[in-house]
């Protein structure tokens, strides 16, 4: 691999890892309020549209079928356009897409245009933390790569004020999706002022462009960052890397961590609260629509400050860690919540549930939340990173629809008690999962996390 560096002549502008993680994390954002809204918009939308418990369903998961394809085909769009063109053109997607959910003149059309925004989130749920990982210093890439989580809890948690004001306001759901629109042209003005990645530049033997970004990255020193890219791509180029290197010995076992911790994230049940939470509320004897969108709205509040503590956390305790106890504390807490749809707790059933989903979303929201996006994003040799990140988010898609488009009918089926008992159970062997395959990567650069998969565990 020849590579050929020279200094820049001029001095440019230094730049905040902070800063670039936080407008990439608009992605993010959008993704959160873009799951998150549809949960009170529901309630008004079956109204409008006549929908049966069928097809609000599908007015839910319609989304999830666009995530899915964006997921896998995101791995490639970033490899080509780069980590940047790529968030760019997510954000002109979101602003148009909002915009047209919210004009929606019949069902078809509305799921037509779900479909594509979920391009777009699905595409930006491995894209974001990609482009992060790329952009921050080692020592506190956990922090940084978890803001775009942050920014996910925060955009579910503004879709629920912004579901419970519209509601209150009688305005109906279209204004709910229509805002949408705000953050994704703040995220394409954001990109516009924002770097491509060194390592993608790197590996498209831009190197003097590569060594320009670096200089301008506060807390990384180019010298060392330059080396560590430039041996990462020889020895991948020595090995003829490509996607079907994942599923050889050494990185794949790789990709079974990453895309496990995105299966067990979501089979643990996470959605059907982002989801349903206000038909759980119903479920559980709320008495009107507002008020099971405010229950809700105060879980969404919940899940952000819990996901707070999880910056300071991931590069204290490790993913590992906090992997363990989360899951371990989402298996007690699913337990109860089966129990408290018992007949024996019918009369206090209201205060127990939002109690139980208040406990549930923080040991999520400290664990599988952040952790999974962070380790699909560090855990990857950087030329196969976005197909390797892509494929976890195709898994974690694909099992958010499967939970989503079954949980009324599995509700309907089995009842709340046994639903939330199979995730307890889930959650159970996700515990076993993360306690024998997991491993620590906590400090460590992106290459010698690289190494250690082709090392072997020691």
């Amino acid at each position: 691999m020849s590579r050929n560096v020279t200094r820049p002549a001029r001095t440019e502008r230094p730049i905040s890892a902070t800063f670039v993680a936080l407008v990439a994390a608009l992605g993010g954002l959008l993704f959160g309020y873009d799951t998150g809204v549809v949960s009170g918009a529901l309630l008004f939308l079956k109204d409008t549209f006549h929908l049966s418990p069928g097809q609000q369903e599908i007015a839910v998961s319609s989304v999830l079928v666009g995530a899915i394809i964006g997921a896998l085909g995101a791995g490639q769009i970033n490899n080509i356009l780069g980590r940047r063109k790529t968030l760019l053109l997510l954000g002109v997607v979101f602003t148009i897409g909002a915009i047209l959910i919210a004009v929606a003149p019949n069902f078809p059309f509305f799921l037509v245009w779900r479909v594509i925004i979920g391009l777009a989130i699905g595409a930006a749920a491995s894209v974001v933390p990609v482009y992060i990982s790329e952009m921050s210093p080692p020592k506190s890439r956990g922090a940084l790569v978890s803001l775009n989580q942050l920014a996910v809890t925060l955009g579910i948690a503004i879709s629920y004020w912004a579901d419970l004001g519209f509601a209150r306001a009688n305005l109906g759901w279209r204004p709910m999706f229509a805002t949408s629109a705000i953050p994704g042209i703040i995220l394409f003005l954001g990109m516009l002022m924002s770097p491509e990645t060194p390592r993608w530049l790197a590996s498209k033997g831009r190197w003097t462009d590569a060594e320009r970004v670096l200089r301008r990255i506060k807390g990384i020193d180019p010298e060392r960052g330059i080396a560590e890219i430039h041996q990462s791509l020889l020895e991948e180029e020595q090995r003829a890397i490509g996607a079907g290197e994942l599923f050889k010995p050494g990185l794949r076992r790789a990709l079974l961590v990453g895309m496990g911790i995105a299966a067990i994230q979501q089979l643990v049940g996470i959605n059907t609260v982002i989801y349903y939470a206000p038909t759980i509320f119903q479920a559980a004897g709320a008495p009107s629509a507002s008020s099971a969108i405010l229950a809700t709205s105060i879980v969404g509040v919940v899940n952000v400050l819990a996901t707070i503590v999880s910056l300071f956390l991931v590069d204290r305790l490790g993913r590992r860690p906090l992997l363990l106890i989360g899951t371990a504390a989402l298996a007690i807490v699913l337990f109860f919540m089966g129990l408290f749809f018992t007949p024996q707790f019918a009369s206090h059933v209201r205060v127990l549930i939002l109690v139980a989903l208040i406990c549930y979303i923080i040991a999520f929201a400290i664990s599988l939340g952040p952790v999974f996006w962070l380790m699909s994003a560090e855990i990857f040799p950087t030329r196969v990173r976005a197909i390797g990140a892509s494929l976890c988010s195709f898994t974690n898609w694909l099992l958010n629809f499967v939970v989503s488009i079954s949980f009324l009918s599995l509700v309907n089926a089995i009842g709340q008690t046994w639903t939330f008992w199979i995730y307890a159970i889930l959650s159970v062997l996700g515990f076993i999962f993360c306690l024998k395959l997991v491993p620590e990567t906590k400090g460590r650069t992106l290459e010698q996390i690289e190494h250690y998969w082709m090392q072997g565990p020691r």
